[in-house]
This record gives structure tokens, C-alpha cells and sequence, in this order.
């Protein structure tokens, strides 16, 4: 049995090429694995921006909370708390001007809480949630992935950047990119993708 926590944040709805994939792989895993699976859509449910009820909330006791901090820290554990039981977290992202929607972001802004996700010790930041196996797609209309386009990629390395910060440093990336270049090059993109996923899948059974 295997919990896993399917997050989505593009905002096109059903054309979604990153929701449709993410969610393919956490339906899968589901199948194979079992157990129950979550899912977090920040389209539809766009978390709030963090405020300075959040950012003074989270780092004072309960007992001294004013309603506003109560409500903002709310968000954030319950984020958290559902990244804390998943055992896999499939995670979609769709290139909004060379980075990560703004959804996702606000989403990492909760869940990046010191003394909770992550903590600072001698030898620096250590992250705290370790032993979960990710899975990250992240479409671009162009090829970010290699080519002279690629150090403009502010999504894919970036999302890296922070689920390692917080400790998930098992991730596997799909990429669904160069579908701007016409209809070939959508079918080209879904096949490929379609193909990586089919592999993932096989190696989690």
C-alpha cells in the first residue's frame, strides 16, 4: 500500500498537457501500488500568496496566534500535512513566461517552512522530508531541455532546486515540450512523453 499526492497547477483547464500526464502517472502508480491517492489541484483551488500573517504565524506558538496567523498557517500545514503522509508525490507544472505558474509557487511558498520542511544545521540547510519517490512533468511550448533555449528553463530546474531543499531529492522528470511548433510537433511531444511514462511506470510495479 502506497499514498501518493498527485499536485496540479496549470491554468488551462482539460488542455493541460502537464495535468493530463501528471495525472496519468499518479493513477498509475495507484494502480500498481495501491492505497489511497489525494489530489491537489492549484488551478482550481489557487492557494493565497503568503502574507505576514503566514511568515510571523509559522514561527510563533499556537497560543499566540491572532486570528489572521491562525488562518494562514492553516494553509500551510495543510499542505504539509499531506506531503507528509504521501509516499509518492507526482507533481505538474506547465511553463508560464520561462518559469513555474504562479500557483505552484504560492504552493512551495507554504510548504517551504523552516523547523518543519527543512532545518539549518552546521553544515547548512538540511531537508526534512526524505525517503519519497517524485515524479515532476513540466511542459513548455518550446525545448528547453537542450539547445539554446535551455538556460532560459526557470521552471525545471528550479522545481528541483526546491523539493531538494525540503528533502525529496528522488525525482524522475517527464518533459513535454517543443509543442509550439505545430500540430507534428504536439504528437511527437505526447508520444514521447507517453513512452517515458510507460517506463516509469514499469520500473514502480
Amino acid at each position: 500500500m502506497s499514498h501518493t499526492l498527485l499536485v496540479t497547477s496549470s491554468p488551462r483547464g482539460a488542455d493541460s498537457l502537464s495535468s493530463r500526464f501528471a495525472t496519468e502517472i499518479a493513477e498509475g502508480i495507484q494502480a500498481r501500488l495501491g492505497g489511497p491517492l489525494t489530489v491537489r489541484d492549484l488551478a482550481a483551488n489557487p492557494p493565497p500568496h503568503i502574507t505576514p500573517a503566514y511568515i510571523q504565524g509559522r514561527i510563533r506558538s499556537a497560543e499566540d496566534h491572532t486570528p489572521e496567523q491562525v488562518e494562514a498557517v492553516k494553509f500551510a500545514q495543510a499542505f504539509v500535512d499531506e506531503l507528509k503522509v504521501a509516499d509518492v508525490i507526482v507533481l505538474g507544472s506547465a511553463m508560464i513566461n520561462f518559469g513555474l505558474p504562479s500557483q505552484l509557487k504560492a504552493w512551495f511558498d507554504h510548504v517551504t517552512w523552516p523547523g518543519v520542511t527543512f532545518s539549518y544545521g552546521d553544515a547548512g540547510p538540511k531537508g526534512l522530508l526524505t525517503g519519497k519517490k517524485v515524479y515532476l512533468v513540466t511542459a513548455a511550448g518550446g525545448v528547453f531541455s537542450e539547445g539554446a533555449w535551455a538556460p532560459f528553463d526557470f521552471q525545471t530546474n528550479y522545481l528541483l532546486h526546491l523539493l531538494g531543499f525540503i528533502g525529496l531529492t528522488d525525482v524522475e522528470v517527464v518533459r513535454v515540450e517543443g509543442t509550439v511548433f505545430g500540430p507534428d510537433a504536439v504528437k511527437a511531444a505526447i508520444a514521447n512523453a507517453e513512452t517515458a511514462i510507460k517506463a516509469l511506470l514499469a520500473k514502480a510495479a
